[in-house]
């Protein structure tokens, strides 16, 4: 009987561990690296999965992915290359959906320069604008975008200071290296309160809505902390934390 006993409970144990408790490498775009960290650690608290992060431009993981790096899940800062990984086979298809709706925001890190509705774009009386690259970074697309719609960016492209990617642009803001500068709301805003400096929050008719779609890659797939993070962005948990940071759905 006592072996009996042992057996069902080495059983129940088993039954009600997670079945097959791994790691997830996941190449995260650098606008959500705040709310990332917090969903991840929720996640592995609930699922016993662990989530590896990389954060970093969407552009950049792109080529990376495409050149054969280890990433199983992208959380991609917009959703035209979650969509050409998945034509291009490389993407599970079908896995693909929108985790959150990024929005833009004119940030300085000294109170009082940038003003509510951002007319200091149209003083021009700054020496740099920090801004993510364009070509890599959707919220320097973003950026750009804005400046066009506004009629500024032939005035205001000498004084780009360009950054690498979203994370790279706010650090140029926040040490000074500019006086102001385009970063993701979810950077600067935290339960829809600033938590430093002055900012603008860009309307969203003046660019084009920041969709950002997650999906598997093909060294995810079948893997079940791949589809069980998938799952867990989906979650009321995940989307709570997410509209923390100013994200919309």
């Amino acid at each position: 009987m006592r072996y009996i006993a042992i057996f069902l409970a080495s059983l129940l144990f088993s039954v009600s561990a997670p079945a097959s408790a791994d790691e997830v490498q996941i190449a995260v775009a650098a606008n959500f690296t705040a709310p990332m960290q917090k969903i991840a650690a929720q996640f592995e608290k609930g699922s016993g999965h662990k989530a590896v992060l990389s954060f970093g431009a969407t552009g950049k993981f792109y080529a990376q992915i495409k050149n054969g790096a280890p990433f199983e899940v992208l959380l991609a800062a917009d959703d035209e290359t979650p969509a050409k990984l998945e034509k291009e086979g490389i993407a599970v298809h079908g896995s693909r959906f929108t985790y959150a709706i990024g929005k833009l925001v004119l940030w300085s890190a000294k109170p009082n320069l940038v003003d509510e509705k951002g007319n200091i774009l149209k003083r021009n009386d700054f020496t740099h604008l920090s801004i993510a690259n364009p070509k890599l970074a959707p919220y320097g697309a973003a950026a750009v975008e804005t400046l066009k719609s506004l009629g500024l960016i032939e005035t205001l492209q000498p004084k780009f200071v360009q950054a690498e990617n979203i994370a790279q642009a706010y650090q140029f803001v926040a040490t000074g290296n500019a006086e102001l500068g385009f970063v993701a709301m979810s950077q600067v805003f935290e339960d829809e309160k600033l938590k430093s400096g002055s900012a603008w929050v860009v309307p969203v008719n003046l660019y084009t809505p920041i969709k950002q779609d997650a999906v598997i890659l093909e060294k995810g797939k079948g893997k079940p902390a791949a589809e069980a993070l998938m799952q867990f962005l989906k979650r009321d948990q995940a989307k709570q934390i997410i509209r923390q940071y100013g994200y919309g759905f």
